[in-house]
């Protein structure tokens, strides 16, 4: 395979909507699919994937071409997260963590040196980043709390202690945005930028997950952690309005969902090849020459040509961004019933370790997860719907805003 920032490209066009690179991302799968089962079987990391990603110039995929980087729109970029998460859906979620990080434009509030120097190593190393801000004691941040994590303000530098969780990459990351708290009277809440070489990091591989078993989402403890006081990169005093970006939430709703929306449609394709290839012995033909099994693909396939209009929707702006969360709940949701209706299909078979649909349930279960979860989802989204109800009710004209999750619900 070439490097990305080698293809053709026709005039006015960019090579990541060219024929070339579909192909591309179509051997990609394939190569990925081939150890898929053993990374899933015995939790090992997939760092081979991450090489030819870096290989072929995918890792910059979002950094922007001022920089250096492919400046991929989010159309493009779901293509990609697409392709590699029918391959491998771990690999994918750490490749999400990482588009997000350089489409967010969140470093550029950070001192232009650090800037520099984690594109520079993405582009030219392969570097990956995250943010690590799950706790043991506080669990997921969106449901509320001050981090357990302290930075204490020395003369040398920030010292940082603390542990993290679902730490998603850390057997790749080169970069930590790690979420904690000052030890300030009035303490400053935020991200502070670790490199993973720095002394006082330990690593406890405690990552042993029914699903998404490759994202090596280890435990990670963080010892009296030195830092330099400029990697303070994004914090502000406790209590201030969180500064989320509706168009950072639509990114995440979309390429998130495109994970799972590859782990269903793997997973229907099993089914159809078994279907094809299962021939009982009372019948003589195979099952899929039966009507009931014919409509039974024909529904899966239903369900998940809505899911592509509606991220292909979402993914080229016909979308709102306040209708973010909205696109992850059905997209995820129409994965897992997807996944299931092919079990239920296929019976004890699609339960046997030895086939792949088994792994697909269980991958696409985590769909559930990630933030903000189901029950966040709803309950915002009916709230908003009985504001605008009473403010329709208030208003003397009797117009109302439409009812959308913002951004301050996402929090």
């Amino acid at each position: 395979m070439t490097s990305v920032l080698r293809l053709p490209t026709a005039e006015h066009s960019h090579q990541l909507d060219s024929p070339e690179f579909a192909a591309l991302l179509e051997t990609l799968t394939q190569e990925f699919a081939a150890t898929a089962e053993q990374h899933d079987r015995d939790g090992s990391f997939p760092h081979r994937n991450f090489e030819r990603l870096h290989e072929l110039g995918l890792l910059g995929l979002t950094v922007p071409r001022a920089q250096g980087g492919l400046g991929a729109t989010l159309a493009q970029t779901t293509r990609v997260i697409a392709a590699v998460a029918r391959g491998e859906p771990s690999t994918a979620l750490v490749l999400v963590m990482q588009y997000l990080h350089h489409a967010s434009g969140r470093g550029n509030k950070w001192p232009q040196h650090l800037l520099q120097r984690v594109i520079d190593e993405t582009l030219g190393d392969g570097a990956l980043i995250n943010a690590l801000r799950v706790e043991p004691e506080l669990g997921t941040p969106a449901r509320g709390g001050l981090p357990g994590t302290v930075a204490r303000r020395t003369p040398e530098g920030w010292r940082i202690s603390g542990t993290k969780i679902y730490s998603t990459g850390i057997p790749r990351l080169t970069w930590l945005a790690v979420w904690a708290r000052s030890d300030d009277a009035e303490p400053l809440v935020g991200s502070w930028l670790v490199r993973r070489d720095t002394r006082g990091i330990t690593v406890n591989e405690t990552w042993d997950h029914l699903g998404m078993r490759a994202t090596g989402s280890h435990e990670v403890v963080f010892d009296d952690v030195l830092i330099p006081l400029d990697h303070a990169v994004d914090v502000s005093p406790a209590g201030s309005a969180p500064e989320l970006d509706a168009s950072l939430l639509l990114w995440m709703s979309v390429l998130l969902s495109a994970i799972y929306d590859g782990v269903a449609r793997n997973a229907r394709d099993w089914l159809a090849g078994w279907l094809e290839e299962r021939v009982p012995a009372n019948l003589g033909s195979p099952l899929s020459s039966l009507p009931r099994f014919q409509e039974a693909l024909g529904q899966l396939d239903a369900w998940l040509f809505s899911n592509r209009v509606l991220l292909d929707a979402a993914a080229n702006g016909a979308v709102p961004a306040s209708d973010a969360f909205r696109i992850k709940y059905l997209a995820t949701n129409t994965a897992i019933q997807v996944v299931e209706k092919a079990i239920e299909l296929s019976g004890n078979p699609g339960l046997s370790r030895a086939n792949p649909l088994e792994r697909h349930y269980r991958d696409v279960l985590c769909s559930r997860i990630h933030t903000p979860q189901n029950d966040t989802i709803l309950v915002n989204s009916g709230r908003a719907a009985f504001a605008a109800r009473a403010a329709k009710k208030a208003s003397p004209s009797g117009v109302a805003g439409i009812s959308t999750i913002n951004a301050k619900d996402a929090s």
